[in-house]
C-alpha cells in the first residue's frame, strides 16, 4: 500500500508586490534581483494569515478529489509563520472548512515542511491509522521579513497550496520512494527568533527577522538536495534521466539551475513559478504541484520527483507517479 494524490489546490494574496515597488522601498533593483534570484514579482498578504490561505487552498484541493470536508481523517499543516501559538493552523483550518472528523495538527520544518508533512501522511496512512488526509503548506513570511533589510525582503512571498492524499492499493501510483534528513549543527545559517512575550520591547530583540547566510544555503541546497533525490531513486532503481518532472522548492532559481546541472537533466524537467511567487517556503512546492496539475501539465503515469531544504536545516525527497 502507499498513498496517491488525488486533488490539489492553492491560494495566493490579491496584492503584487514587484521589483520595481522595491526598488521604492531598499537600496536594489529589478536587474539586481532578476539576476541573482529570477524573482520578478511576490503576492504580499494584506488581511490574509496563514490559516485563511490554507482553508482556501483545502477547498480548491477537496473540490478538485470530488470529497467532502466532512471525510477528511487527518489534516497535517506545514508553516513556520503561524500567526498564533495556540491553537495550532491546523485546527483553526479544520473550524474553517467544517472538517469536524479530522485530527489537525502543525508541522515546522521551514521549508521542508510540505514534504515531512507528506511522508507523516504516509505513515498514518500505510499504517492503517487514517484513510486519506489534507496536507498543507502554508506562510505568510512578509510579516517576519525585515524589509529594510535587502539581501532577504526581495526572495519572500506569501501563500499556501494544498493536496488531498489517500490510500491506495496500486502500488504502481503514489509515492513510491522518500528520503529526508535534518543537519541541526548548521541551524545557525538561517534562522528567525520567536517575538518577546513583552511586545513593546520586541523590536528590540536581536534576529527577530529571517536573517540568513545566503551562500551557505546556496552551497547545502547544490549539495544536498541532488544527493538526496539521487538516493530516493536509487530505493526503486531509478535514474534522474527516468524523471518528467522535478518539482523543487522554489528557493531561487538559480538554485534550480544548479541542481539541473548537477543531476544532468535539462531545465525543461525543472518547471518553476519562483519568478511569479517567490520564496513561498513551506507553499512552494504545493502551489507549483497545484500548477502544474490545473494547467494539464502533468499526465497520468508521469514520474516526478518533490524536493525541498531548508532551514534547520532540512531537507527530504519523494517520488511520485502521478
Amino acid at each position: 500500500m502507499t498513498i496517491k494524490i488525488s486533488g490539489t489546490g492553492s491560494a495566493l494574496p490579491e496584492k503584487i508586490l514587484t521589483n520595481k515597488d522595491l526598488e521604492q522601498m531598499v537600496e536594489t533593483s529589478d536587474a539586481w534581483i532578476s539576476e541573482r534570484t529570477g524573482i520578478k514579482e511576490r503576492h504580499i498578504a494584506e488581511e490574509d494569515s496563514v490559516a485563511s490561505l490554507s482553508a482556501e487552498a483545502c477547498r480548491r484541493a477537496l473540490s478538485d478529489a470530488g470529497k467532502t470536508a466532512e471525510e477528511v481523517d487527518l489534516i497535517l499543516l506545514a508553516t513556520c509563520s503561524p500567526e498564533m501559538l495556540l491553537p495550532c493552523s491546523a485546527c483553526q483550518v479544520q473550524s474553517a472548512i467544517g472538517a469536524k472528523n479530522a485530527v489537525a495538527f502543525d508541522i515546522n520544518a521551514a521549508c521542508s515542511g510540505f514534504l515531512f508533512a507528506l511522508q507523516t501522511a504516509h505513515a498514518y496512512i500505510v499504517s492503517g491509522m487514517y484513510r486519506n488526509a489534507l496536507i498543507i503548506g502554508a506562510e505568510v513570511l512578509s510579516k517576519i521579513v525585515d524589509w529594510e533589510d535587502r539581501g532577504t525582503c526581495v526572495l519572500f512571498g506569501d501563500g499556501a497550496g494544498a493536496v488531498f492524499v489517500e490510500a491506495s492499493e496500486d502500488d504502481h501510483t503514489g509515492i513510491q520512494s522518500m528520503t529526508a534528513g535534518s543537519d541541526g549543527s548548521r541551524g545557525g545559517v538561517l534562522y528567525c527568533r520567536e517575538r518577546a512575550v513583552d511586545y513593546k520591547d520586541a523590536f528590540e530583540n536581536e534576529g527577530i527577522h529571517i536573517c540568513m547566510n545566503g551562500g551557505e544555503v546556496y552551497k547545502f541546497a547544490v549539495r544536498q538536495v541532488p544527493d538526496c533525490i539521487e538516493k530516493a531513486l536509487t530505493k526503486i532503481d531509478l535514474t534522474p534521466g527516468d524523471i518528467d518532472l522535478f518539482v523543487l522548492h522554489q528557493a531561487n532559481l538559480r538554485i534550480i539551475e544548479a541542481i539541473a546541472k548537477r543531476l544532468h537533466v535539462g531545465m525543461e524537467h525543472f518547471p518553476y513559478n519562483v519568478d511569479r511567487v517567490g520564496n513561498t517556503s513551506s507553499a512552494a512546492i504545493p502551489l507549483l504541484l497545484d500548477e502544474l496539475n490545473k494547467s494539464g501539465k502533468i499526465q497520468k503515469g508521469q514520474l516526478l520527483v518533490l524536493s525541498g531544504f531548508g532551514a534547520g536545516l532540512t531537507y527530504g525527497a519523494c517520488v511520485v507517479r502521478w
